[in-house]
């Protein structure tokens, strides 16, 4: 039956959005997954490319003897695949409204609506692409399944909320000064390593330990860990409220900078 309001024949406003949305969703679907051959072996490629890297520098300073309470290898691809749903959900919408410029041409579509479907389309193909991991290495005999999978489930959750929250932001921020875009690109590799992905938090002195704590990366992260390995020593002080209130605060920041340079946004 078609998509009508039948109190007048007219579609509500939420159905428009809908239909906005789902057609969006498909033209980026197939855009980041079609339009280039390799793009699903760079998505796979990539995780699997640093994780042999670091496998094989922390080979050489011993490195599995450095991570309490969880096996070096599958604590290193969990860390990793999180950071990458939190880098991707922060960098992909940058560049979604000025790739979009055309669609806007329609008044039913709004800037604010191609990142969204940016951020979720993300968020969608980090998570299959993480359980491919979690597959692949079962297969090979790796302990990849989640000791504690509710709470594994709402670090995930947690971190794409979190990059979510930052590609508003960003988006809406680079769309009017692009430098910013630049600036934000730049950071994907100081952000890995303040984020304890690749040494363990708990390695590092007090005080490095306390400054790291104001980056809520380092906590969600630690708390999907925990989320695997039950007995993974987690440092102290972590917490998915701290999370979870910058994300909702980059969030709100994201929307109020959408609404506010909603039509300066179209003009560009």
């Amino acid at each position: 039956m078609p998509d009508i309001d039948s109190t007048n024949g007219a579609r509500t406003p939420w159905q428009v959005t809908r239909s906005v949305w789902f057609a969006m969703f498909m033209r980026e679907t197939v855009s980041r997954t079609m339009a280039d051959r390799f793009a699903w072996f760079w998505m796979i490629f990539e995780p699997v490319a640093f994780v042999g890297i670091f496998i094989a520098i922390r080979s050489m300073i011993r490195g599995d003897r450095f991570v309490i309470g969880a096996d070096f290898i599958p604590w290193l691809i969990v860390g990793l695949m999180g950071f990458f749903l939190f880098r991707e959900g922060m960098n992909r919408p940058v560049g979604a409204v000025e790739a979009n410029q055309g669609l806007f041409a329609y008044r039913q579509v709004l800037p604010i609506d191609t990142v969204l479907v940016r951020i979720a389309l993300e968020g969608l193909l980090r998570s299959f692409v993480f359980m491919l991991f979690i597959a692949g290495g079962v297969m090979l005999g790796l302990d990849l399944f989640a000791d504690l999978p509710m709470l594994a489930m709402w670090a995930w959750l947690s971190l794409w909320a979190l990059g979510a929250g930052m590609g508003l932001a960003v988006s809406a921020a680079t769309a009017l000064v692009p430098e910013i875009g630049r600036v934000v690109r730049m950071l994907s590799l100081p952000l890995m390593l303040l984020s304890g992905v690749i040494i363990p938090m708990a390695l590092k002195p007090y005080h490095i330990q306390q400054l790291m704590l104001y980056n809520p990366i380092a906590h969600a992260l630690e708390f999907l860990r925990l989320g695997f390995f039950e007995n993974y020593k987690a440092v102290h002080g972590i917490s998915l409220l701290y999370v979870w209130l910058f994300a909702l605060s980059m969030i709100a920041l994201g929307l109020i900078l959408h609404l506010r340079f909603a039509e300066e946004l179209k003009a560009k």
